[in-house]
């Protein structure tokens, strides 16, 4: 692997749509930032204008950067594409994306593997599409492309992109033969190559279907693939739906009467706070809340909710009169669910409380078999660990024993000014702390260059999620004094590795969750998701009366964000937006819990919230893709049979089709209802398909072959035949 090293890539300008001027397309081989001569301009913005680029030789293309003026520029790119490939008449899509219109340089990453193997280019072609300023025409100032082009490794793959191409040529020829029902052109090629058209299950689909039209065989195949997992790509691709509902408790029986009896309480629970901390078991379904801010004072209790009884308990109302911690809010805590226990971490002291004495880190542990908290120890800053912080992150590793504590603001001594956006605060780094040896190491210290490594800038009020499976911390967001954060990267667990995966500087506008709102983040190790609430902004001036809740998922390994909503004042049933507040997440039953915080009420600064709400996601599940697989192969087999005998097809309908629609479904059902005009009249041939058509064919062939295509797009897609079709190859 030593030999792949990342170079400047030699390359000439060989073809463009047009240049203005002495705007030559040659002036974007040099990197003059400020010379406004300097750069290619089209002489137009009318489709399509381009620059194509001629490698030195054959090259892996990894990145491609682009130079800037030194000022803001009205033609600068706000979208384009690149494309690449071998020679000029055949490119693929390497990135679409836009430039920020400032003067700083961008780099971005081309595509450059195709089923995980490297793949050539000799042209690359940029495509302007869209410029900053509104009918202006495209100017590009400098280009540099980075890549590999070793003969020893780029000639290696050559040969497996050229045997790529034929393999894939073949393979739309054997569709093109397969859709066409030239049955002995498809085995006589697919037998002399031994090349696959699809997997083999999909393969058996369509004999089944298409050749035979065994209809209740193509519906066994179905539910295999289904139970073997082969329709979870498709699900996972979907959009969620959501719902949310505020959460009915029930009341618990802790109180007697003058007779001995047990009665309700109903106010056992916890009431309005803010800067809370909670948790939740999964593998119980206990959610655990501690503290908190309620407008007045600091809390000290200690509640648990049952989640499939909906009971509150109030495991303790003063946990410091039992040995735990004091009345404490913008603190930390996690769960470790193998050894049932809860280590609890930081605090936030008004400037007037604040004296040397406490001053110190204190750090407890709660062990919830035996309801008893433990002291670790009053000042972990004299252990190796973090001194006195608040608003940071804390995790913990099951597995290796780990806590993981980074960020917050050090608490010091008396000061007016605001702690979260202080000129000079003091920000705490990445912590590890080794829970057998109770030993603490500093892995990052805050903005810390020294060691050559990726500089970590430490935050408050930022997201700091760990998934177990990938041995990852991913980190997002935050703030530090009056910047608000947008960055996002990964710390590796065991390589001490940090990778960014994006710096926070593109203006990617919609399609991130905004920076400077509350977030709260959650982990779905499972579907390798990363879930966000985002509400309202802690800065007064951030809010207004158009601020309303927005949900994010950001897809691991697509590294892709997706708004799931966001709210509008028509909806009623959801919380209101909010900061200060707590939400925890059952990955097993993909449900959300939130509780309390502060709405910022301009009027009414100590009001804080005691609601309760559930958040649940939802995509469709196996059983109903493969309930509308079913209805699909039944549809289809209805047209048949009502085709020739109306009568049978009745009985078929009211039957074997109607138990597999949902009638409480207004759409299905009128659906469904519809189908009965197929009883009433026949269907003439399409004169136009019959030429095409040989006179022997069967008549079911193209009805059977679009519901295979149909069938088909459930499955992953490398499992089905190319997207492509031979006959579009012909361009005249």
């Amino acid at each position: 692997m030593a030999t792949l090293r990342r170079e400047k890539l030699v390359y000439s300008v060989s073809k463009w749509s047009s240049f203005s001027a002495s705007y030559v397309p040659e002036n974007i081989l040099t990197d003059k930032a400020g010379d406004h001569s300097s750069r290619w301009s089209s002489d137009s913005n009318s489709p399509p204008q381009f620059l194509m680029l001629k490698l030195a030789r054959p090259a892996v293309v990894e990145t491609i950067s682009f130079g800037k003026y030194e000022k803001t520029h009205v033609c600068n790119l706000k979208k384009f594409k690149v494309f690449g490939g071998l020679t000029e008449d055949h490119m693929i899509e390497l990135l679409e994306s836009g430039l920020k219109n400032d003067h700083v340089p961008e780099a971005f990453m081309l595509k450059h593997t195709l089923d995980e193997n490297m793949f050539p280019c000799r042209y690359i072609k940029i495509m302007p599409i869209l410029s900053w300023g509104p009918n202006f025409n495209f100017s590009i100032w400098y280009v540099e492309l980075q890549g590999i082009d070793e003969q020893a490794v780029v000639q290696p793959c050559m040969n497996w992109y050229n045997t790529y191409r034929e393999r894939q040529a073949i393979r739309l020829c054997l569709k093109h033969f397969r859709q066409h029902n030239y049955n002995e052109a498809f085995e006589s090629l697919q037998k002399k190559t031994k090349i696959a058209l699809e997997h083999p299950i999909l393969t058996e689909l369509h004999t089944l279907l298409v050749h035979k039209g065994n209809f209740d065989a193509c519906e066994k195949v179905i539910e295999r693939a289904a139970n073997e997992g082969l329709f979870n790509n498709y699900i996972s691709e979907q959009d969620y739906s959501f719902k949310w509902s505020p959460t009915v408790t029930t009341p618990s029986l802790t109180k007697l009467d003058q007779h001995g009896s047990f009665t309700p309480e109903l106010d056992n629970k916890p009431g309005m706070r803010g800067g809370h901390q909670m948790v939740i078991d999964t593998y119980t379904e206990m959610i655990y809340l501690f503290g908190g801010w309620d407008g007045m004072q600091d809390l000290a209790d200690l509640w648990s909710f049952h989640v499939p009884s909906g009971e509150w308990t109030c495991i303790s109302s003063n946990t410091e009169a039992e040995g735990g911690p004091t009345a404490r809010s913008c603190h930390k805590m996690c769960l470790d669910s193998d050894r049932r226990r809860i280590l609890l971490l930081g605090r936030y002291l008004e400037s007037t409380m604040r004296v040397n004495t406490n001053l110190k880190a204190d750090f407890y542990m709660y062990d919830i078999s035996s309801n008893k908290w433990t002291l670790i120890t009053d000042d972990t800053a004299s252990l190796g660990g973090p001194r006195l912080i608040f608003d940071h992150q804390m995790v913990v590793d099951s597995e290796k024993q780990m806590l993981y504590v980074f960020g917050g603001r050090v608490l010091t001594g008396a000061s007016t000014m605001d702690e979260r956006s202080s000129a000079e605060p003091y920000f705490s780094g990445l912590y590890s702390y080794h829970i057998p040896t109770s030993s603490w190491t500093l892995l990052r210290a805050d903005c810390d260059a020294t060691s050559g490594s990726k500089v970590v800038r430490s935050r408050i009020g930022h997201s700091m999620l760990l998934h177990p499976g990938r041995r990852l911390l991913y980190i997002f967001a935050g703030q530090r004094m009056k910047e608000y954060l947008n960055d996002f990267f990964t710390y590796h667990l065991d390589t001490d590795h940090l990778e960014i995966i994006s710096d926070g500087s593109r203006k990617e506008g919609a399609y991130v969750p905004a920076a400077g709102f509350t977030q709260r983040a959650t982990i779905d190790p499972d579907s390798d998701e990363i879930h966000v609430l985002s509400g309202l902004s802690k800065d007064k001036e951030k809010r207004g009366s158009d601020v309303r809740n927005s949900f994010w998922v950001y897809d691991i390994p697509h590294c892709k964000w997706s708004c799931i909503y966001k709210s509008d004042k028509q909806q009623v049933q959801e919380p209101c937006a909010r900061y200060a507040h707590q939400l925890v997440y059952d990955h097993v039953h993909k449900v959300h819990y939130l509780f309390g915080g502060n709405p910022g009420k301009p009027g009414l600064p100590k009001m804080r919230l005691d609601d309760f709400w559930t958040l649940k996601l939802s995509r469709p599940s196996k059983e109903l893709l493969l309930r509308r697989c079913r209805y699909l192969i039944r549809k289809h087999r209805f047209q048949e049979i009502a085709s020739s005998h109306p009568v049978q097809a009745l009985g078929y309908l009211q039957t074997e089709l109607a138990e597999l629609v949902n009638h409480a479904d207004p759409d299905e059902t009128q659906e469904f209802q519809l189908l009965t005009t197929t009883l009433f009249h026949r269907r003439s041939p399409d004169t136009e398909d019959c030429v095409m058509r040989d006179a022997d064919q069967d008549t079911n062939f193209q009805g059977r072959s679009q519901l295979f295509d149909s069938l088909v797009s459930f499955f992953p897609e490398e499992m089905t035949q190319p997207k492509g079709n031979l006959i579009e190859l012909v361009t005249f």
